[in-house]
């Protein structure tokens, strides 16, 4: 009896400093987060006001451009690789040595079709051609986030989060510098690359530090076979976000032009530095959602539809006076130059609605085991929304790319769920979450 006693207290404290460690690693990861949103959007209007409507367009048009190729290069490894070696960590020096050389050569690919693509869209245009050539090889220094990979494994990301930040501070300072030396654009794009360069620095020594060492870690063929049979799904739903996500702006780029972009891209920038809070929401209380499909049914789907009323109360409340107040706050921001933007966050702001209601909806897919039926969703939202941006932006330019943007969220994760027979309950849920509204 008291040998079953003793197991059980050890068993306690074990779980006890699991959760103590779990929230301690949320808390950093929170921070990043908080930091990032705060002083990157506060530095990122400085720079907009700094180069203009057109400059700002250009620059946002490459990022938007090189980010097309970034899931080739990142392989879809990161949640596969994290999950192998929590399962078992005795070869973790195998699977992040493939990992890092996987990875290694999926950004010189990724690098390597983004300048190719470039060449072929803007072969005349050196400035932007140099861009996506700075940007793009930029990429291949993300190879060694495999280290974060270890550390996340192991509920210590405060690591990484300490390396990444003290790169993005001493970038941030280096940007406020040159926009009081009146640098050229293309210095801010190398201030990116050395953000990335000096992040990956910053995570090999602590990584040393820590008493690990990037000599042990082994290539293996066996093991690069097994990650990306894993992994290719997640390669393809990486291009599916991507598309989804950046090619407003690159057909905004391509049809209108620069000055399009950098009016679209002020008015995305302010709604779309929301997102991380129904992402923050989400990871905290899936848990429970989890645990309550073990209790009851009942309990399961109640959870889910008070996650669900409390994602669009909070949306509706971001969104509601933002449209209101769209003009007063793209001036206050970005000053007179970017007023166009205004009606483009009056419509943009709305697609958070969609967002969060999305983001909401993910624990139950994971636990309906659905999640290849939500991949669906984000493509066909892909698509809707390359037709309306080609039909919508001749005429209406950013104000069609933030309409389409809206209806294609609003299709991908609301309406979708409709037609398919097992993710009509989930519409139900929806609903119903909608009907105090």
């Amino acid at each position: 009896m008291l040998r079953k006693l003793q197991i059980e207290k050890l068993s306690f404290l074990k779980s006890r400093s699991g959760l103590r460690a779990i929230v301690v690693n949320t808390s950093w990861l929170f921070a990043d987060r908080i930091l990032r949103m705060g002083v990157g959007l506060i530095v990122g209007v400085w720079v907009a006001r700094y180069l203009g409507v057109q400059q700002y367009g250009l620059f946002n048009y490459t990022i938007a451009f090189v980010a097309l190729f970034n899931p080739f290069a990142t392989l879809g490894l990161d949640n596969v690789v994290i999950r192998n070696i929590v399962r078992d960590s005795s070869n973790k020096e195998q699977v992040l040595g493939t990992t890092l050389w996987l990875k290694l050569s999926g950004g010189v690919g990724s690098a390597f079709l983004a300048i190719a693509s470039i060449f072929v869209f803007h072969q005349n245009e050196s400035l932007t051609i140099w861009l996506v050539v700075i940007l793009s090889i930029a990429g291949i220094f993300q190879a060694f986030d495999t280290i974060d990979f270890w550390f996340q494994s192991q509920v210590q990301s405060k690591y990484t989060v300490v390396a990444k930040n003290t790169a993005f501070i001493i970038i941030t300072l280096a940007k406020i510098t040159l926009i009081k030396m009146q640098a050229p654009l293309i210095a801010f794009a190398w201030m990116t690359f050395a953000e990335i360069g000096l992040g990956a620095m910053g995570l090999v020594s602590i990584y040393k530090i820590k008493g690990y060492s990037l000599r042990l870690w082994r290539w293996s063929f066996p093991v690069a076979k097994e990650l990306l049979k894993d992994s290719w799904p997640l390669i393809l739903s990486g291009l599916t976000i991507m598309i989804y996500m950046k090619i407003d702006q690159i057909m905004l780029g391509q049809m209108i032009g620069n000055d399009a972009v950098g009016i679209y891209s002020a008015a995305s920038r302010i709604s779309e530095v929301w997102y991380f809070i129904p992402t923050a929401i989400v990871s905290s209380v899936s848990p429970a959602i989890f645990s309550a499909k073990q209790v009851s049914e009942a309990l399961y789907y109640k959870r889910i539809k008070q996650l669900l009323r409390v994602m669009i109360i909070i949306s509706i409340a971001i969104a509601l006076p933002m449209s209101f107040l769209s003009e007063s706050i793209i001036i206050l921001l970005f000053g007179d130059g970017y007023a166009a933007s205004s009606q483009i966050l009056a419509i943009h702001i709305w697609s958070s609605f969609f967002v969060f209601m999305g983001v909401a909806t993910s624990p139950w897919f994971i636990t309906e085991n659905l999640t290849h039926l939500s991949l669906s969703r984000t493509f066909i939202g892909a698509i809707i929304n390359v037709i309306l941006n080609l039909l919508l932006i001749p005429t209406y330019a950013g104000v069609g790319a933030a309409i389409a943007t809206v209806i294609s969220q609003a299709f991908a994760t609301f309406f979708s769920h409709a037609f398919h027979r097992k993710t009509q309950k989930i519409f139900q849920l929806q609903i119903q979450s909608l009907l105090p509204f």
